[in-house]
């Protein structure tokens, strides 16, 4: 990459082994390019039938209370249902945006996902959230 190119927004990885589906997140977006990454995202993963979800969002800086309550409403639901299971998602945060996702009201702990069609967890380091993913 040289100096005027723009990262990738989402780069994404499937590992069949651990049926884990990665996304990267390269930068912050603007609320126009979450649309698009979220449909890559979804068609990635019923494609490879993908309930294993580890997203890198370390270089991302602002949470979106739009987008956290379409996810919570909409997407992970639907996803889950079309999975046919249990939708986890482990997400890989730097330490002042986790902060700030765990003090918003939109932050659930994780026993509020107890029979839930899908379960999210934060984590800053990347051994962690695999365990806990792989650990399902």
């Amino acid at each position: 990459m040289n100096a005027t190119s723009t990262p990738e927004l989402l780069r994404l990885t499937y590992e069949p082994a651990r049926e884990l589906l990665a996304g990267r997140w390269g930068y912050q977006p603007s609320p126009a390019e979450l649309g698009p990454a979220y449909e890559r995202l979804r068609t990635v993963a019923l494609k490879c039938r993908a309930r294993r979800w580890l997203q890198d969002i370390r270089l991302r800086t602002l949470p979106d209370p739009y987008t956290t309550q379409w996810l919570f409403d909409e997407f992970y639901p639907y996803i889950s249902q079309q999975l046919g299971g249990q939708l986890r998602i482990a997400y890989l945060v730097a330490p002042r945006l986790r902060g700030l996702i765990e003090a918003g009201p939109e932050f659930h702990p994780l026993a509020w996902y107890t029979g839930k069609p899908f379960v999210v967890h934060f984590f800053g380091d990347e051994p962690a959230a695999l365990a806990w993913l792989l650990a399902a």
